[in-house]
Formats: C-alpha cells, structure tokens, sequence
C-alpha cells in the first residue's frame, strides 16, 4: 500500500509542478490550442483531435469553394425568372437579385397580366426571341446548328487526332518527334494573330453563308487532341502491335481493331471535351458568320438578344429572357459532365503514363 501511495505521489508532482511553472493565462492559452490539436508547453493535443479539426478545416474550405462554382449558376437560375418587361427597370432588378428577383414572373400581378406565368421568359425565349436574326430563324434551327457544329466535327476531328496520336506513338518513322514538337508549338501561336488570314480564306472559300466554316477545319483534328491520346497510346504494350503485324495485320487494321477499342476511354474522354468547346463556341461564330445568317449558332444568336439589332416585340427588352436562353443552351454541356465526369477524369490521369 505504501508502494502505492508513493507512485500516485511521484505522478502528481510533475503535474503540480508544471501548474505553478506557467501561468493561468499561458495555461488556458495552451488548454484552447490543444483543443484545437495544437500541442504546446502546458498541454499535449492528440493525434485523432488534432485531425478531426483540420478535416473540419477542410470541409468548411471545400464547402466554401463549392459555394462560389455553384452560386453563379444558381444567380442564372433566378435571374431567368425575373419580371423585366419593363425596360425602365430592368437593369434595376438584375442588379438586386442575391437569392432571387424582387420583381419574378411567379408574382400575382404579373400572372394576371401575362398568361405565361412563372415561365413567361423561356416562352418567349423559344417563341420569337432568336427573331433577333431574321423573321425565319427560330430556337429549333439554332439548335440543329449546335448539334451540326459540335456533333460532325467532333466525331470526325477526334478519329483523325487519334490516329496521328497512334502514328507519333507507335509507328517509328524518320522525324516523328521533330514533326510532333513542331505541330505542339503551334499551340502557341495566338488564335487571334491568324484570325484575319482565316477569315479571308473562308470568305474566299464562301464557308461562311453554309456554316461550313465552323465544321470542315475542326474534322481535321486538334493537335491539343492528338497530345492527349499519344500520351495514352504510351501506356499500351507495344507486343500488341507487334503480334499483329506477324498475323499480317496492316497499321489500318491494327488502328481500328486494336488501337480504336483499347484507347476508347481517352478518345471519348476527349471527344466530350471538344464537344463542349463545339457547343460553346461564340466567338468562332460571331467572327466567321454574318449576324442575319441562319447558319449562326445557338451562343451567337443569345448574344443577340441584347436589345441591339431589333427583333421580336420583347427581345428588345426583356434581358431575363435572355438570361433564360443562357440556361438553355449551359444546361446540355451541364448533363453531360455530370454523366461522363468520371470517365474525363480517369483519362486525363491515365495519359501520364508510360511504357
């Protein structure tokens, strides 16, 4: 027993010890840190604390960040729903939307002014918005553009970037990689230094009254393209290639049976991406088409919509309405990333790979 009292004895007194050692304002300061698994004179925090509150921490960050991706969004969404026929207030009423408009379309005396209801500005929207253009251009012709623009040239551009990605990765011939660096540097060559010489060449071409101009030169491929699936391309066994060619299999036919199917992930992965710059892709439209042209894409005709160029009876007017043809035209890029994240994501990881 006395043993007992001795040890009990000899493990309080460092603690005593250490109490009168600091003082009262360093030994709470030191009590708060270890709270926060931050260790100190006084007190010793602990591991599983300290990382509970740095995963809180990171949490609250992640959460913010995903505020500011998702509010901008979310500000469309409201703003598409605001009562802005009014011209006068208008800019008024977009500017003071934080959750949602002062003055929507949901209000009772706008309901029973309009019979449109709560949707009144995606009607007109899709009923005589895009009239901006021309009498005879509607949403439905701006949307087969979309489809038409993003569609053939992806498809098309992205078979073409993965066989030269195969030919710079499999195929040992003589200049290969001084070829690839030098169609890599092109990259940083400025679009809009050529965007001149471009335009004379399509307007010669007469590509620009079709829409041609926005498909035949993406079904060439992209070198950003061709980059990204030759880095993949690496990571597949080489003895693959070779058993075929014993077999008597030609490059074609081993591009096709071999190479299309295993490197399918990055090459939709990739697809997607251009797809996405298809579908968005204002500024290629605004410069290469005329404005009254009906080969204008679904982002060119929007941005026409802003009360410039006249049009419909509330094109000139209403900017929620456009505001609502911007959540149209985002909404299909949005449903696809959402689906095919995963897949974009795999892929960009895996072309760091190598043989």
């Amino acid at each position: 027993m006395e043993n007992m009292e001795n040890v009990e004895n000899n493990v309080e007194q460092p603690v005593v010890q250490e109490e009168e050692q600091y003082s009262a304002l360093s030994y709470a300061v030191g009590a708060v840190l270890a709270f926060f698994g931050i260790s100190s004179k006084t007190h010793r925090a602990s591991k599983k604390r300290a990382k509970f509150v740095g995963d809180i921490f990171t949490y609250i960050i992640l959460l913010f960040g995903t505020f500011l991706m998702v509010y901008p969004f979310w500000w469309m969404i409201a703003a598409s729903f605001a009562d802005t026929t009014d011209s006068a207030s208008a800019t008024q009423i977009i500017r003071e939307i934080v959750w949602w408009p002062t003055r929507s379309t949901a209000g009772s005396a706008f309901s029973s002014t309009h019979a449109g209801g709560l949707f009144w500005n995606y009607r007109i929207f899709f009923t005589e918005g895009l009239t901006v253009v021309n009498d005879d251009f509607t949403f439905w012709r701006a949307l087969l553009n979309n489809l038409l623009y993003s569609i053939v040239p992806v498809v098309v551009g992205v078979i073409t970037s993965a066989s030269a990605a195969f030919s710079f990765a499999k195929i040992n011939w003589i200049g290969r990689n001084a070829v690839f660096y030098f169609l890599l540097a092109a990259i940083m060559v400025p679009g809009p230094s050529i965007m001149t010489a471009q335009y004379a060449m399509y307007h010669g071409l007469h590509w620009q009254e079709n829409g041609l101009v926005l498909i035949i030169p993406g079904m060439f491929g992209s070198i950003m393209t061709a980059f990204f699936i030759r880095q993949f391309l690496f990571g597949l066994p080489t003895s693959i290639i070779e058993a075929a060619k014993i077999d008597g299999a030609g490059y074609f036919r081993i591009f096709c049976g071999f190479i299309l199917p295993l490197a399918m992930p990055a090459i939709m992965a990739q697809g997607l991406l251009s797809f996405m710059g298809c579908w968005n892709n204002y500024m290629g439209s605004y410069i290469m088409i005329p404005d009254n042209s009906n080969a204008v894409n679904l982002p060119h005709a929007i941005a026409k919509m802003d009360g410039y160029g006249g049009g419909g009876r509330y094109a000139s007017q209403n900017y929620a309405a456009v505001i609502a043809g911007s959540v149209i035209c985002v909404i299909p890029v949005m449903v696809l990333f959402a689906c095919f994240q995963k897949l974009i994501i795999s892929s960009l990881m895996l072309t760091g790979s190598k043989e």
